[in-house]
């Protein structure tokens, strides 16, 4: 078990086990939860409550019958205000008992480390185009009275992306601050950045390693800055990555202002720091948080981050996040609170090709980042990594050390002079490089194992290399082992633009179905997220290897962590251009004109292995953001609606008081089906087997949000098996935010039963000039 998976285990075993020494109880990291309303008159704040609160418990030395004066404090590591009431403290577990006991208390929870989900995109998602007045840039001003609030790592703020010239002054609302810390001064901040601040306690409280750790909002991993920068970067010309994907570079909202959060430190992001940044970010009044981080999916109720990005969707922050990074695998989804937008990745029209030549003549396509000294013009001697091995009781062995190319693994006699496959996992993909060259090899191929599929990402290699995919490993292992002396070289080719089919799905992006309720489907929607080139701190190589020299301003990374940042650009556009908008709308108007087919008009694909791509694996489809501007009709979503989806879900008054901090009565008023919350897919289960629950009506509402009146038509492509009627087949609007009621009856057809699983259709709305789409998912 790594070092990280130790610390989170061990957190999750503090509530059974106690030290040893002198039978004293071990005090771990909890995150407390309270009813603010329920605080005795005789304290001035709740910081004093809560630190009374701690000192009165039966079991602590310090325990005393009156409230403590206000400046004796116990150890509260955060104080949370805003999006989520209470307090993060170290507690044993006799004291969380004891403080589950108390009225004030609606829940407490193990704090616990979370992991990052680790430019052309602008315009491959036509933002790059000459600016029009009534388009998505002109109308919200590049978003310049948007503030857009990163949870991550920091930024470098000394990089062009974030300078300030040219942009109006800082939007009167704004109420952060630029929090001195090392290297990092208030004069950093500026009118882009408007605001900085780090939070590290939690982190140091859970013992996540602070070697090197520069404690203030300065980024020194890298991922900060490149989140940050792609959401909402100035054009910089002449960027690229050591000569690739050169040219201008920009964030989706260039001119929105920037608010850092650092969160995430060496081992990971913990809980309290990161709930921490939620309520520092709405208190400091940003309008999107954007947040590439990633945990386990549990309920709502449980999950204090989803609690928190609750507490300000109340407050009318939109929520971006990462679907995470654990794809192909089916229900890998991360980030699944319903309130939550959550964004998956997907490929642009560009690659770094490079073309490994075998010495029967095959050519095979592959991918690089690698721009130093090539190959000589002649085959090398080519050997799998596992045939390779330091230890010859090892050799030839699949999945030994030696086949991954792991540090120490290879034989410098067997490896000299040679090229080296490298089966992919186990280690970083640049770090295998790194293991070849140490070892005297002279390239390396890295090539996908099972589950990675076709899809390959491009690497800074230190030595000639490039990525295959797993259908080219086998064809080159094949080769290996029919030849006798197998030989090979590669050709680099540089950056390819216009590449087809794109966009596609990408492999590793997390998919459904979701863990949290089969009528809300994560990932809500795919964004660019590989391949994606954005700004870089200095001192820091493209690989993060200590091995590696080279230093650049920017770097291509991908992920669920890069296509989450586009999307929260893509919402500050639409917020400024669109003040008055809920974060339910700006999400309705991103999916109801996402679209599900190429540039070609051929269906997505997942490139796992190539086939269509899924509501599962794409949610509504790809995002489209000039259509978003102006998508005639939108569901909207309030706090009062997701109460109601969370009553008809069966969960408990004191689940949803946990979450809401209201006390809620399912009963009576609550005549509602989950699958009625007006969410843009419509999913809905059917037991053919049972006739009564063979049909299903399914409500949804629509605001007109187009310019004066219009009357729309409905179009509906059945669900195979399933026969969809929706009523009225026509709704005229008379005026903008006008709305209006639909039912659509689901049924399946005779004989329509099929072998089961999900099959989908689509309800589309269209005036003849704009067409709002919603899937149909029918579970069989």
């Amino acid at each position: 078990m790594s070092p990280l998976g130790s610390l989170v285990f061990i957190v999750f075993l503090s509530f059974s086990v106690a030290s040893i020494d002198a039978g004293v109880e071990t005090a771990q990291a909890f995150i407390v939860r309270v009813q603010n309303d329920l605080k005795p008159r005789e304290f001035s704040g709740v910081e004093h409550w809560y630190s009374s609160t701690l000192q009165s418990l039966s079991s602590n030395p310090l325990a005393s019958k009156n409230p403590i004066p206000e400046q004796v404090k116990p150890d509260l590591i955060h104080v949370y205000r805003t999006v989520f009431h209470g307090f993060s403290a170290k507690l044993t577990v006799q004291q969380v008992e004891e403080l589950k006991k108390r009225p004030e208390i609606l829940g407490v929870f193990p704090d616990q480390l979370r992991q990052l989900q680790t430019t052309r995109s602008p315009q491959f998602l036509g933002l790059g185009k000459a600016v029009m007045t009534n388009g998505l840039i002109g109308e919200s001003d590049s978003g310049s009275n948007v503030v857009i609030g990163v949870l991550d790592t920091g930024i470098w703020p000394e990089r062009r992306s974030f300078h300030d010239a040219g942009l109006s002054d800082v939007p009167s609302k704004w109420k952060g601050e630029c929090t001195v810390g090392e290297k990092f001064s208030k004069k950093l901040c500026n009118k882009k950045l408007v605001g900085a601040r780090f939070f590290i306690d939690g982190y140091e409280n859970l013992g996540g390693s602070t070697r090197d750790v520069v404690r203030s909002a300065r980024d020194t991993d890298g991922h900060g800055t490149h989140t940050a920068s792609t959401a909402a970067g100035r054009t910089v010309s002449n960027a690229s990555l050591l000569g690739f994907a050169s040219g201008t570079a920009g964030g989706i909202a260039s001119k929105a202002r920037i608010a850092v959060y650092k969160v995430c430190w060496q081992d990971g992001c913990s809980d309290s720091d990161i709930l921490a940044g939620f309520d520092k970010a709405v208190e400091d009044g940003v309008d999107v948080i954007s947040s590439s981080i990633g945990g386990p999916p549990v309920p709502d109720y449980d999950d204090p981050i989803a609690i928190g990005a609750f507490g300000a969707t109340e407050h009318g922050v939109f929520v971006s996040a990462a679907a995470g990074n654990s794809g192909p695998s089916e229900s890998s989804v991360t980030n699944i609170a319903p309130w939550i937008t959550t964004v998956g990745a997907s490929s642009i029209d560009r690659r770094f090709a490079a073309d490994l030549l075998l010495g029967n003549g095959s050519i095979i396509n592959g991918s690089s980042l690698y721009n130093g000294k090539p190959l000589p013009e002649k085959n090398l001697p080519l050997i799998y990594g596992g045939d390779a091995a330091a230890e010859p009781a090892k050799l030839g062995v699949v999945g030994s050390p030696a086949a991954f190319c792991m540090p120490e693994s290879l034989s410098p006699k067997l490896t000299r002079g040679k090229i080296v496959l490298c089966d992919r996992g186990m280690s970083a993909r640049a770090a295998k490089s790194l293991v070849v060259k140490e070892a005297g090899g002279v390239g390396v191929i890295v090539a996908n194992v099972a589950m990675e599929g076709e899809n390959i990402i491009a690497d800074a290699h230190l030595i000639p290399g490039l990525a295959i995919t797993e259908s080219a490993g086998h064809l080159v292992r094949n080769y290996i082992i029919s030849t006798e002396k197998p030989e090979a070289t590669i050709v680099f080719r540089g950056t390819q633009v216009g590449v087809k089919p794109a966009p596609v799905i990408a492999s590793f992006s997390s998919r459904g179905p979701s863990y949290g309720s089969p009528f809300i489907f994560k990932p809500d929607m795919v964004a660019p997220g590989v391949e994606i080139l954005a700004a870089w701190p200095d001192g820091l190589s493209p690989t993060g290897l200590s091995g590696d020299l080279r230093r650049t301003k920017f770097n291509i990374l991908s992920g669920t962590s890069m296509s989450c940042p586009h999307v929260s650009g893509l919402a500050a556009l639409l917020k400024g251009a669109h003040p008055d908008w809920s974060p339910g709308a700006i999400r309705s108007a991103l999916m109801t004109t996402a679209y599900t087919h190429d540039q070609d008009g051929k269906p997505l694909l997942d490139d796992t292995d190539y086939t269509e791509a899924t509501v599962f694996v794409m949610g509504a489809g790809h995002v489209d953001p000039e259509k978003a501007t102006n998508p005639g009709l939108i569901y909207n979503l309030t706090v009062e609606d997701y109460i109601d989806f969370m009553c008809a879900s069966g969960f408990s008054s004191d689940s949803i008081k946990i979450i809401t901090r209201r006390s809620v009565s399912c009963r009576g008023s609550h005549k509602f089906h989950p699958w009625d919350i007006n969410y843009p897919i419509i999913s809905v289960s059917v037991d053919p087997s049972t006739k009564s629950k063979t049909r299903l009506t399914v409500m949804r509402m629509v605001t007109n949000v187009g310019d004066g009146g219009s009357e729309y038509s409905v179009i509906v492509r059945n669900p195979k098996g399933i026969s969809v009627t929706v009523d009225p087949k026509k709704m005229e609007f008379k005026k903008k935010g006008e709305k209006q009621s639909y039912k659509v009856e689901i049924s399946v057809e005779d004989g329509g039963e099929g072998g089961g699983g999900a099959v989908v259709g689509s309800l589309s709305w269209t005036d003849g000039k704009h067409l709002v789409t919603s899937p149909i998912v029918v579970n069989i």
